[in-house]
């Protein structure tokens, strides 16, 4: 990597009407023109929703089990991150050029902004929701220590932009329903962060089963032992450690912090935690999408 020059905190740029992180957008563009391949699989979600977990679950899985393979690069380097655009980065599109098929891709991007060869190619996307207050917490903890994000205040104005959608990647329930609705007519796994913490290796059969393999019992159970929040926190192929200082500050706060469903309660205030009800009640009227909120809250209704 080339040395990084000081890049931090520039102001967020909007694309048809989302905001992204500055050198992001600046990736729309050409990543318009980027050829699906029908093997190619896509892995989704609103950032901060156990991307990297869902991520390095499949890398496992496409490698058979095979721990030495998965320790072949950083999961950024394994799966592609498509939009990403960065000063001292490897680019998204520049990382695929040397990923074999069948390729394992990753992306925060509401559906509108992705390139119309996914759709053409129809690749199977395995989408990975979070509830939203556990996105709000640990989104607040990453804008602080990646510094490709804007400065994020104070957290009381924090939750407000998200909530009004005004931080990188925009509305988190726009995300979550236009996903939800698209379930329905494409090839997309619909999962939950709450279910895969739940029971692990229940959702890992899901998507097994979704990519059309299959795996010894013995490797399923490695599998889980191997993304366990606790083995990936430590894993410097999973933790983004390699990213330069002057990208992701670490001393701040980790990358993989804490993983845990229900984590909100310890920051959100009983008038913010209010208010935000009653705004989520709102947005998601009518929306047929149930998230658990603590652990032993029952899942969806669907």
């Amino acid at each position: 990597m080339e040395p990084v020059k000081d890049t931090s905190r520039p102001p967020l740029a909007y694309v048809k009407g989302v905001p992204l992180i500055k050198y992001f957008k600046e990736a729309i563009e050409p990543l318009q023109s980027f050829q699906a391949l029908p093997d190619d699989l896509l892995i989704s979600t609103y950032p901060k929703s156990g991307t990297t977990w869902v991520s390095e679950m499949l890398d496992m899985i496409y490698q058979g089990g095979d721990l030495e393979k998965c320790r072949r690069a950083p999961i950024y380097i394994r799966v592609p991150f498509l939009e990403i655009r960065h000063p001292g980065v490897l680019s998204g599109l520049e990382t695929l050029k040397d990923t074999p098929s069948p390729r394992l891709l990753k992306t925060h991007l509401p559906v509108a902004l992705l390139p119309q060869s996914l759709w053409d190619q129809k690749v199977k996307v395995v989408y990975l929701a979070r509830n939203a207050k556990d996105v709000v917490v640990s989104y607040y903890n990453f804008y602080q220590m990646a510094k490709m994000h804007p400065d994020p205040g104070t957290w009381d104005n924090f939750l407000e932009d998200f909530m009004a959608g005004k931080v990188s990647y925009g509305s988190w329930y726009q995300h979550v329903q236009e996903w939800w609705e698209l379930s329905h007519t494409h090839p997309v796994l619909y999962l939950f962060y709450e279910d895969m913490k739940e029971n692990p290796k229940r959702e890992l059969q899901k998507i097994l089963e979704f990519v059309g393999r299959s795996l010894p019992e013995e490797t399923m159970d490695l599998i889980i032992q191997h993304t366990s929040f606790k083995e990936m926190k430590k894993n410097p192929m999973t933790n983004y450690t390699s990213i330069p200082t002057e990208v992701m500050d670490h001393t701040v706060s980790p990358f993989m912090r804490k993983g845990t469903v229900g984590d909100w309660k310890n920051t959100f205030t009983v008038a913010q935690n209010e208010r935000f009800d009653a705004h989520y009640a709102e947005r998601m009227a009518g929306c047929s999408l149930r998230f658990k909120w603590q652990p032993e809250v029952a899942t969806r209704v669907l």
